[in-house]
């Protein structure tokens, strides 16, 4: 089913459509593409009773649709592992609040999907159920921590997926995945009960189809319209400057040459703008994580560090070893770089950039390749990402047309009013393949 979400609810509302069979099917899919590892937990009895509950009362903006789960947010009554053997037989005895507020819009869950192990990862081989893989290409990650729901959006599963966002981990398994990956600005969706990487740079987000589920769910969960979208299309919009988010792959930088020709072309102003050093954005980030992650886990770690994924386990011994005096530094320098930023976002709609300088490396790969030579795979999945984070700034992945593996086009803004319009004019005009009106 290709309808939008907003249209599926509709259509079980008013009675054209079965929530039931709409679940039925969802968790069909899911069972064919096991292989991928997206879905860690289908849960087929609850999706039908809750489905079953939907078509007896046909209420809410949700109503019916199906939905996955990262599986760091609790679910009351599924596993809350996490991804990791530390917590091998954690049931959740409540819902999160975003999962609460889904549940309440009428959502059916069908179950979690894969996350890399306590979201502190992107690239989405790390969990104790093994990696997940790229629907385009099995051999190939999806990127990560939001991996699975990325990966199950893409294959059919779902046609919406929650995440979490601390340094790019709804956007980069967008990206490679070849979907819609949403981080609204700070504080618009809670993280109340969401297990925590990083307090001070989480973001709850949403995995879709299309930019219009995204701002639908987001609205929908976040408890609130947006009002009147603006500015009106063809918008201003910010080509960014700075070295480092456009040292691309070949096949990156052909699709993002191509998307910026075709927003031209509609209309759009493209004005080069320059944000703060991006040495300040990734320091900003590590001395604010690194020492959060660890408080996070102290009660666990390094008593288990042998249920850890290795990657996990070696990131958590160096966090440890932050001073304070670093962490409370880095909250006065997030403060400068969101002012310094917001002021660059107030001369144009959107800053545009690539979500990933690569597409999707095999799973087992260290480095890939960009104009500027072999680069570590882990920190060129990060690189373009971490500053919105930093700052709170809504930012999304939409999906560009590529020969090969998907690529993705990053979109910055002030606000989640200014994105979702900019959002939905991008997709219109770049997300065409050539050919197409």
């Amino acid at each position: 089913m290709n309808d939008s979400i907003r249209e599926i609810a509709q259509g079980v509302r008013e009675g054209r459509l079965d929530p039931v069979e709409l679940a039925y099917v969802a968790v069909c899919r899911a069972l064919e593409t096991a292989n991928l590892g997206a879905v860690v937990h289908l849960d087929a009895d609850r999706a039908r009773q809750a489905a079953e509950k939907v078509a007896r009362e046909r209420e809410g903006a949700l109503a019916g649709v199906p939905l996955l789960v990262k599986e760091i947010i609790p679910v009351a009554g599924m596993p809350y592992r996490c991804g990791s053997r530390v917590f091998a037989d954690r049931v959740a005895t409540a819902d999160a609040e975003i999962v609460w507020r889904a549940r309440a819009a009428g959502a059916v869950i069908i179950g979690l999907s894969h996350t890399h192990e306590f979201a502190y990862g992107c690239t989405g081989t790390s969990n104790a159920e093994g990696p997940c893989r790229n629907p385009r290409d099995p051999a190939r990650i999806t990127g990560g921590s939001s991996s699975g729901s990325a990966a199950a959006v893409a294959a059919g599963v779902v046609p919406l997926a929650l995440g979490t966002d601390t340094a790019g981990s709804v956007r980069i398994p967008a990206a490679l995945c070849g979907v819609v990956g949403a981080k609204p600005a700070r504080h618009t969706l809670p993280l109340d009960g969401i297990f925590p990487l990083s307090p001070s740079l989480d973001h709850a987000g949403v995995l879709t189809r299309s930019v219009a589920d995204a701002r639908y769910a987001i609205e929908v969960l976040g408890g609130g319209g947006s009002g009147p979208p603006e500015p009106p299309a063809p918008p201003r919009l910010g080509v960014l400057t700075n070295p480092e988010p456009l040292d691309l792959a070949a096949e990156v930088a052909a699709a993002y040459d191509a998307a910026l020709g075709r927003l031209t072309d509609a209309g759009a102003e493209l004005v080069e703008v320059r944000l703060p050093e991006w040495s300040r954005f990734v320091t900003a980030s590590l001395d604010l994580q690194r020492p959060e992650a660890a408080a996070v886990h102290a009660a666990t770690f390094p008593a288990q560090a042998f249920n850890y994924q290795p990657d996990v386990r070696e990131r958590l011994e160096a966090a440890a070893d932050v001073p304070g005096w670093r962490y409370v530094l880095a909250h006065d320098l997030a403060a400068t770089l969101t002012a310094e930023t917001g002021h660059v976002l107030s001369t144009v709609d959107a800053v545009v950039l690539p979500t990933v300088p690569i597409s999707a490396p095999a799973l087992l790969a260290a480095e890939a390749q960009v104009a500027g030579g072999w680069q570590s795979v882990r920190d060129l999945l990060l690189r373009n990402n971490r500053m919105a984070n930093v700052t709170g700034h809504p930012a999304w992945s939409l999906p560009l047309p590529a020969r090969g593996l998907p690529v993705g086009l990053q979109l910055v803004a002030a606000d989640d009013r200014r994105m979702f319009a900019v959002a939905e004019w991008v997709e219109r005009v770049a997300g065409q393949r050539e050919g197409e009106q």
